[in-house]
C-alpha cells in the first residue's frame, strides 16, 4: 500500500482531468445498472403484448447507449491525460535524479538496470494508473450496486447467487499473493537481457574482432530464456485459478435459475419472468467484477513491482551534494589545488586506492601525474571536481575544502576531458559548443585550431555542420579526442584537467598540440595525466603515482637525478620505442 500510495501523489497535478474522468466513469457505472431493469420491463411487455412499453424500452436502451458512449469518452480521455502527464512527470524525475547521482552509484548499477526502470517500469505503473484505477473503482461500484439490487428484488436469490462468491474471491486472492513477487523477479530478469543487449550494442566492435558473435549470442538467449519462463507462470497461474472460478459461477448461475425459474412458475404475478431477467442480468454484472478483480490484480502487481524498483532510484542517497552554507565560486579564481592526507576507496572495495596522498599546485602550474596503469592518477583528478569525496583528508581550491563549495560552481570553474571522451550525436559545432552553448562561431573555430581539430573538420562533408553519430560515430579515436579538447578550451576554465587525453595522438600531432596549448596553459592551473614522458616532461611539477601514494614529485630533470622509478619508466619506453623502430626479422 505504500507504494500504491506514493504512486497516486503523481496524479495530484493532473486532478481535474482524474476527477472528470471519474465523474465520467461513475455516469457510466450507473447507466450499466439501469440495463438490466430495462431488460426486465422489455421481457414483461413482450410476455403482456404491451407494444407501448416495448417501444418505451427500446428508446431507453437507445437513450443509455448514448448517454455511455458520450462519458465513456470522457473517461478514457482525461484518464489518458492524467496518465500520461504521469508517466511524463515519473520519466523526468527519474531522468533529473540519475543526473544528480554521483559516479559512485553508477559504479555499482548496470545501465540496463536503469533503462529498464525509465522505460518498462513508468509504463507498467502509467497502464495500471491510468486505466486500471477507474476499472478498479467501477468494478467496486457495480458490485456493490449489483447486490443492493437484487436485494431490492429477491432476498432469497441473493443467497443463491452470492454462494459461491467467498470460494471465487479466495480463488483470485492466493493467484494475485503469487503475481507480485512473481513480477518482481520477471523485471529483474528484463534488467539483466537489456543489460547484455546494451554491452553488445556498445561493444559491438570488441565482439566481432574476438568472433564471440556465438557465445554472445548463446549468453542473450539463456536470459532471454529465463525472461520467457518467468512470463509462462503468469498464465499459468491464471489459467488455474480462473477455471475454477468460472466454474463456481457457473455454479452459482443454476442455483438461481434452478430457484428463480420455481418462483416464476409458482406465483408469475409476485415474481415474473422480467424480474428473473433483470435479476440474472445483475448477476451477470456482478460475476464481472469479480472477474476484473483479477484481471486488475495482475496490473497492480506488476504496477506495485515496478513502483517498488522505480522508488528505489529516487531513494537512492546522493553522496556528493551541496552541505547547508556551501559557498560559490568568484568568477575569476587563481586555481590552487591542495591535497591534504587524501585516502579513498571505492564503493563495494576493502583496500585504498588512494593511501595518504599529499600535495599542492600553485595556481597557473601545468602538473602531471606519471605512473603505471592502476596507480590512482585518475581517481586523484576525478577528487578535484568532486565527482567522489575522499574517504579520509581533503582536498582543496584555493584553500577552500571543495566540500564546502557549491558543486556547480566548483565544477564551472573546472573543465576535465577525461578517458573515452563523450561525444553527442549531432554536429561537430554543438559538441565543441556543448560546456558553453553561447559561445561564437569564431570561437568555436579557434578552439578548433588550437586543438590541432580545424583541417579535419573542414575535410568533412558539411565542415563544422557534420553530423556525427552516436558518441562521435564518423571521426577516428585521435579526431575525437581533438574535438574533446577544443570543447574544453571554448569553456576557457581557470582549472583544465587532461585525463590521458591524447593518447590515440601520433607523437608529431600531440607534439603541435602541446606548442599550441602553451599560450592558453599559461594564465591556468593544467593538471595533466599521461603515460609518455614526451607528454609530461614540460610539466612545471611532475607528481609520480606508485601503489596508491605520490612515491616522487618534482620536475623533469629533478627527477632524473632523485627517483629510480621515473628512470625505470623513461628506460622502458625507450626500449619500447627502439622496438617498435627495429625491423621486423624475415625467413
Amino acid at each position: 500500500m505504500h507504494v500504491f500510495l506514493r504512486s497516486l501523489r503523481y496524479l495530484t497535478p493532473y486532478k481535474g482531468m482524474a476527477t472528470g474522468a471519474f465523474v465520467s466513469m461513475l455516469v457510466v457505472t450507473l447507466a450499466t445498472l439501469y440495463v438490466p431493469q430495462i431488460y426486465g420491463n422489455l421481457v414483461d411487455s413482450i410476455d403482456a403484448d404491451d407494444w407501448n412499453g416495448i417501444l418505451i424500452a427500446c428508446g431507453s436502451l437507445l437513450v443509455v447507449a448514448i448517454v455511455r458512449g458520450f462519458f465513456n469518452y470522457f473517461s478514457e480521455y482525461g484518464s489518458a491525460v492524467a496518465s500520461q502527464g504521469m508517466a511524463y512527470d515519473l520519466r523526468r524525475e527519474l531522468f533529473t535524479k540519475l543526473q544528480s547521482l554521483s559516479f559512485s552509484y553508477y559504479d555499482t548499477h548496470k545501465i540496463g538496470q536503469l533503462m529498464t526502470r525509465t522505460t518498462s517500469d513508468v509504463g507498467a505503473i502509467v497502464k495500471f494508473y491510468g486505466q486500471g484505477i477507474l476499472q478498479l473503482i467501477s468494478a467496486v461500484l457495480t458490485f456493490i450496486g449489483c447486490v443492493v439490487l437484487m436485494l431490492m428484488i429477491d432476498p432469497r436469490l441473493v443467497v443463491a447467487g452470492l454462494a459461491t462468491v467467498p470460494l471465487i474471491m479466495l480463488t483470485l486472492v492466493l493467484v494475485f499473493r503469487r503475481m507480485g513477487p512473481l513480477y518482481w523477479r520477471i523485471q529483474q530478469s528484463i534488467d539483466v537481457l537489456n543489460n547484455i543487449l546494451q554491452e553488445n550494442i556498445v561493444g559491438v566492435r570488441v565482439i566481432k574482432s574476438f568472433t564471440a558473435e556465438p557465445q554472445e549470442l548463446k549468453r542473450y538467449s539463456d536470459q532471454n530464456e529465463v525472461v520467457y519462463q518467468r512470463n509462462l507462470k503468469v498464465p499459468y497461474l491464471f489459467s488455474l485459478g480462473f477455471p475454477t472460478a468460472l466454474l463456481l459461477t457457473n455454479l452459482a448461475t443454476l442455483l438461481v435459475l434452478w430457484f428463480g425459474g420455481n418462483l416464476v412458475i409458482s406465483d408469475k404475478s409476485t415474481f415474473s419472468l422480467g424480474d428473473l431477467v433483470t435479476f440474472m442480468s445483475y448477476l451477470a454484472f456482478l460475476i464481472q467484477p469479480i472477474f476484473q478483480f483479477g484481471s486488475l490484480s495482475q496490473g497492480w502487481a506488476r504496477a506495485n513491482a515496478s513502483g517498488g524498483r522505480i522508488f528505489q532510484v529516487l531513494d537512492a542517497k546522493i553522496d556528493i551534494a551541496d552541505k547547508p552554507g556551501a559557498q560559490k565560486l568568484p568568477e575569476k579564481v587563481p586555481g590552487r589545488i591542495t591535497f591534504e592526507n587524501v585516502h579513498f576507496q571505492y564503493a563495494g572495495d576493502d583496500s585504498d586506492i588512494l593511501s595518504d596522498v599529499s600535495f599542492d599546485i600553485q595556481p597557473g602550474q601545468t602538473v602531471a601525474l606519471l605512473g603505471i596503469t592502476g596507480s590512482g592518477k585518475s581517481t586523484i583528478v576525478n577528487l578535484i571536481p568532486r565527482f567522489y569525496d575522499p574517504s579520509q583528508g581533503r582536498v582543496l581550491i584555493d584553500g577552500v575544502d571543495v566540500r564546502d563549495i557549491q558543486v556547480e560552481s566548483l565544477r564551472s570553474r573546472i573543465c576535465t576531458v577525461l578517458q573515452g571522451m563523450h561525444l553527442t550525436s549531432g554536429t561537430i559545432r554543438h559538441n565543441i559548443r556543448y560546456g558553453r552553448s553561447n559561445a561564437t562561431d569564431e570561437e568555436v573555430e579557434q578552439a578548433a585550431r588550437i586543438a590541432q581539430a580545424y583541417d579535419f573538420i573542414m575535410e568533412q562533408p558539411d565542415g563544422f555542420d557534420t553530423v556525427l553519430g552516436e558518441r562521435g560515430t564518423g571521426l577516428s579515436g585521435g579526431q575525437r579526442e581533438r574535438v574533446a579538447i577544443a570543447r574544453a578550451i571554448v569553456v576557457d576554465p581557470a582549472i583544465l584537467i587532461l585525463d590521458d587525453s591524447t593518447s590515440a595522438l601520433d607523437v608529431e600531432t600531440e607534439r603541435k598540440l602541446q606548442e599550441a596549448l602553451e599560450p592558453l596553459l599559461a594564465d591556468r592551473t593544467t593538471v595533466i595525466v599521461a603515460q609518455r614522458i614526451s607528454t609530461v616532461r614540460d610539466a612545471d611539477l611532475i607528481l609520480l603515482v606508485d601503489k596508491e601514494r605520490i612515491v616522487a614529485q618534482g620536475t623533469h630533470e629533478e627527477l632524473r637525478h632523485n627517483s629510480p622509478l621515473y628512470n625505470e619508466i623513461i628506460e622502458s619506453q625507450l626500449e619500447d620505442d627502439k622496438n617498435e623502430k627495429r625491423p621486423a626479422n624475415v625467413g
